[in-house]
């Protein structure tokens, strides 16, 4: 036995704490006239806005984003089956990042019993760098794991030499639908969806964000 072809598949998983939380709310008004229903909705805003801002210059916040205003106009059934006057709704969404869960907990606390206010999910995950630097550190052991793959391999058939021959995300060298390209962060967080929360103290707890990485390798063992 002069040489082998090897080809094994190199996987790698770390978990981080997230570093960032990005909450959505949605600020809304309804009523029978629509120009009333707009000026309510914006002046329902203006206070949250001014928290949102207010923390940003403080650097609570990292970054935040409100939507246009969004106006929809209904006609509902009575009982009778006749179309009745419409019915205007109004909202504005927003998003905020915050570095650290106890102070987006405060804040959620702090704002959830406004008037016209619904606190949607929050997403956990990381500042862009670390994201970069994370991809390639769990790919780069991926690679690792493969090669001592290959070696070991080559080590039973009683070869000693094992030369690379090929590299690539999983599934290019041996197409599969179940594996995660290969150098690419793969996250898996938690996202919390707000229930009744008037009153309530919110306390966000975030799971570890998984990041794993596979890849196929090719090799020729001698």
């Amino acid at each position: 036995m002069s040489e082998v072809t090897v080809t094994v598949r190199g996987e790698h998983e770390t978990r981080v704490a997230p570093e960032r939380a990005t909450i959505r709310l949605s600020v809304r008004a309804e009523g029978s006239e629509r120009s009333p229903v707009v000026e309510h909705a914006m002046r329902l805003t203006e206070p949250v806005r001014d928290s949102i801002t207010a923390r940003k210059e403080s650097g609570v916040i990292v970054d935040w984003t409100s939507t246009r205003l969004s106006v929809r106009a209904e006609r509902p059934w009575n009982n009778e089956g006749k179309r009745l006057a419409p019915i205007y709704y109004a909202s504005i969404d927003l998003t905020a990042t915050f570095i650290d869960a106890s102070d987006l907990s405060i804040w959620v606390s702090d704002v959830s019993p406004w008037d016209g206010v619904e606190v949607g999910s929050v997403s956990w995950h990381l500042t862009p760098e670390t994201n970069a630097r994370l991809e390639r550190e769990v790919a780069s052991e991926a690679v690792g794991v493969a090669v001592a793959r290959a070696r070991a391999y080559a080590t039973a058939l009683g070869l000693h030499d094992v030369e690379p021959v090929e590299i690539a995300d999983a599934g290019l060298i041996a197409p599969t639908a179940s594996a995660p390209p290969a150098g690419m962060a793969k996250f898996r967080g938690m996202v919390q969806e707000s229930g009744d929360m008037t009153g309530a103290s919110m306390a966000y707890e975030p799971d570890a964000i998984v990041i794993t990485a596979t890849v196929e390798a090719r090799f020729v063992a001698r």
